[in-house]
């Protein structure tokens, strides 16, 4: 009888164990959901469209119709980025903005976005006299896939054109280097860890 009872301890504490361990699964889950509920649902409401001539502000966003638009899914050097070509310096990230410039220059530009980034900065995907400049932008390799766009980069990598001419660090790591703002990947799980990250004051 003696050598039943620790038998039963050590079962109530292996089940009180598993108990928790399910709990706290069950608390995860629903925070995952609730986390995936308030990040997606600004994606299912209707496209918002701006329409007009667009001021270039760097290499991957514009002022159009009075708001700030991140060109969403692509990633150019910050204005104060220098890169190498030829073995010299250059300011790669204002002939980003110079090529930007160029694609825009003189046409109508419209930009479609279902959401805002954490800096309340309009993510969309803009044309100018018919050509997406996302891509285009990516594709002459003065921008780098950032969630999107990868055949492109991978494109403009083989080619040599753009940035891909020299050696540069990519936006982001450069701007955790420099002190730049922090920004998540456009990809499908960025917004679910902006959430996140607002929800809990980061």
């Amino acid at each position: 009888m003696t050598g039943t009872r620790p038998r039963r301890g050590r079962a109530r504490r292996g089940r009180s164990r598993r108990g928790g361990f399910a709990d706290l699964a069950l608390a995860l889950l629903v925070l995952g959901a609730v986390a995936l509920a308030g990040a997606y649902a600004p994606l299912l409401r209707e496209a918002e469209t701006l329409r007009g001539t667009a001021r270039v502000a760097d290499g991957d966003s514009l002022i159009l119709d009075g708001e700030r638009v991140r060109l969403q899914g692509i990633d150019a050097p910050e204005l104060t980025q220098t890169c190498t070509r030829a073995g010299a310096d250059y300011s790669c990230g204002r002939e980003a903005r110079e090529a930007l410039a160029r694609l825009v220059a003189g046409r109508a530009v419209s930009c479609e976005s279902r959401q805002r980034d954490r800096y309340e900065r309009v993510l969309a995907t803009c044309a100018a006299g018919g050509v997406e400049v996302n891509r285009a932008m990516v594709e002459a390799g003065w921008a780098v896939a950032y969630g999107d766009y990868r055949d492109a980069e991978a494109a403009a990598r083989q080619a040599g054109r753009g940035l891909w001419a020299g050696s540069f660090e990519r936006p982001q790591d450069w701007r955790r280097i420099h002190g730049g703002i922090a920004e998540e990947s456009h990809d499908w799980l960025s917004p679910m860890v902006g959430w996140l990250r607002r929800l809990f004051g980061g």
